[in-house]
């Protein structure tokens, strides 16, 4: 058992209840015993007795009198070794990593959050990140299970609020790449539309809609050719200005050139045959982030193709440096 201690809250407790705080920092303290605590006036704020949903504000200070239980521990210890194979898989991944934020390269075929028939996701292998401090690393967005590529990840409550504030204001450019069946006419354009999400029994679809229908939401695009093998492929760069679901993937197929092995929007076409030595996978992804860094700043950050789409490019003699111009 520790002695007293005098903990400081931290810029990223901004506005937390004390509860919650204490549910943080010591989550072996039940809520009865913290009462008890409180009501005794053995925990202090500053010095001054509080309820348990008083909110703490960075700088102050908790006194926290001897506990049975540990202050929480960092990743891998004690109950959190059932999330080193997490921690493992994780770890490779990282393409960027400091104090705020964490960019991740997630494999295509890998869930970001929970659904029906997803076993494992980004969310719940995040808990084998869990701070000294016990908080949770948490997503800020998140990208199609079968899409690879860039994901970012807040470390703090704080960061969490900024960055899902830069991507709710747009303040963020994301860019991908694709390969879609044949070379649209236009070598490159703005594609505005209206979306809205349907049920069918291969789980929830996107179509195009018209103004002013029902749950429709205004989605844009934008798109240029990098490359093409004969008419029957081209690489697509794609920007979403708007985030909805499924949206690239919708408008590829609205432009007339759905992106190669998806499985929702590639309608099978008796006059194109699949090409050779190409996976019906989905060939989408997230390329490379440019977002305000919590701290300040931009945060620029570039993900390596996964395995089929290297595969694919290298069958069709693809040159990655041609979409190397925007990322740096």
């Amino acid at each position: 058992m520790a002695g007293i201690e005098h903990i400081r809250v931290e810029a990223d407790e901004a506005g937390m209840r004390l509860d919650r705080w204490f549910k943080v920092h010591y989550p072996g303290l039940g809520f009865g015993p913290l009462q008890k605590l409180l009501r005794s006036g053995q925990v202090r704020v500053d010095g001054g007795r509080v309820k348990s949903d008083a909110r703490v504000q960075p700088g102050q200070i908790v006194r926290v009198p001897p506990l049975d239980v540990d202050a929480k521990k960092g990743p891998i210890a004690g109950k959190d070794l059932k999330h080193s194979g997490d921690f493992e898989l994780l770890s490779r991944m990282i393409l960027h990593e400091d104090d705020k934020v964490i960019v991740l390269n997630k494999p295509a075929g890998l869930a970001v959050q929970g659904g029906s028939g997803v076993t494992r996701h980004i969310d719940q292998m995040l808990e084998a990140f869990i701070s000294p401090k016990g908080e949770k690393p948490r997503l800020v967005h998140r990208i199609d299970r079968d899409t690879s590529g860039v994901l970012v990840v807040a470390r703090t409550r704080g960061a969490a609020q900024k960055l899902t504030a830069a991507f709710r204001e747009r303040d963020t450019k994301k860019t991908y790449w694709s390969l879609v069946k044949g070379v649209p006419r236009k070598h490159e354009d703005k594609l505005s539309t209206w979306l809205v999400k349907e049920q069918t029994p291969d789980g929830d679809r996107m179509r195009i809609a018209k103004h002013g229908e029902e749950g429709a939401d205004h989605a844009v695009s934008y798109y240029r050719v990098l490359e093409t093998a004969a008419q029957s492929l081209a690489w697509l760069e794609m920007e979403p200005y708007t985030g909805r679901t499924h949206q690239l993937r919708v408008h590829a197929l609205h432009l007339g050139h759905p992106i190669i092995g998806d499985p929702k929007y590639f309608i099978d076409d008796p006059n194109w045959d699949f090409p050779g030595g190409i996976q019906k996978r989905l060939h989408l992804h997230a390329r490379h982030i440019d977002i305000p860094h919590p701290s300040g700043g931009r945060l620029k950050v570039t993900a390596p193709l996964p395995p089929h789409m290297v595969q694919s490019w290298n069958l069709l003699g693809f040159d990655q440096s041609l979409g190397e111009g925007d990322d740096e």
